[in-house]
């Protein structure tokens, strides 16, 4: 892979921190034009102050879960850059929840992290789909999370659910978008201390619980945030095009 993506251009989700934070760095250090949202505008500021290309990353902010919001923002990239090549749907998350019994969960509760995690990458596919198939071009990368695949650290139900969706969804829009040239691969992260929600997570877990994570792990070590970024580089290159509807775990080789 030889890592350029000059002039191409990309969306990324929840681009405030963590794996959204890395991924349109490395974008756009790559040379490629970075759109990055996010509903935490604050955190988005410092996503663009620490961006080694600043003049390739564009951010502003976006509720993916509004989808007249949604709708507008990609029709504003399209109509400065002329289409969107590329999107990451990195936004999601826990949204301050925690876990407890299925018994206390409310309606409220369930749906905000199901239309956060899985609604919204529907939403954004479907807004970018009419222009990447008139190009006959596009790369569309989810990222899921290994709770999708087995069971969330987390205890929330609604995330595990909303994420395992998520990857299922990869896989019929892939089959749905592979005749326009239009790929859809997803990536599942293992346990990243990458944000305020992980670092609590982590420290919650105890120095047991810590070190029972790493022993769980083939490599016997955490990743990082550029680890993620990396993964969605390579699903996002020429050098995955015949590779559509997969999910890679990138989870230090999860026992």
């Amino acid at each position: 892979m030889d890592g350029s993506f000059q002039d191409r251009t990309v969306i990324v989700t929840g681009a405030g921190h963590g794996f959204g934070r890395a991924i349109a760095h490395t974008f756009a250090a790559r040379g490629a034009w970075v759109w990055g949202c996010d509903i935490n505008e604050e955190a988005l500021a410092v996503t663009a102050r620490e961006a080694r290309d600043e003049g390739r990353l564009t951010v502003g902010p976006l509720d993916v879960t509004d989808r007249v919001a949604v709708r507008d923002y990609v029709a504003s990239v399209e109509a400065r850059r002329g289409g969107v090549d590329i999107l990451v749907n990195n936004a999601g998350g826990v949204v301050g929840q925690t876990g407890q019994p299925l018994e206390a969960v409310s309606e409220e509760a369930w749906h905000a992290i199901v239309d956060v995690n899985m609604t919204a990458v529907f939403t954004m596919v479907q807004a970018v789909a009419p222009g990447m198939k008139a190009a006959g071009y596009g790369r569309v990368v989810n990222i899921s999370s290994g709770a999708g695949l087995r069971f969330s650290l987390t205890g929330i139900q609604a995330y595990a659910a909303a994420k395992a969706g998520q990857i299922g969804l990869t896989r019929q829009l892939a089959f749905e978008l592979g005749p326009h040239g239009i790929s859809v691969n997803g990536v599942a992260p293992g346990f990243v201390r990458s944000n305020p929600m992980t670092e609590r997570q982590w420290d919650a877990m105890g120095a047991g619980g810590q070190a029972a994570l790493i022993e769980s792990m083939a490599t016997r070590r955490l990743g990082s945030a550029d680890d993620i970024a990396h993964a969605v580089l390579f699903f996002a290159s020429e050098d995955s095009g015949w590779i559509t509807g997969q999910t890679l775990s990138v989870d230090g080789g999860r026992l």
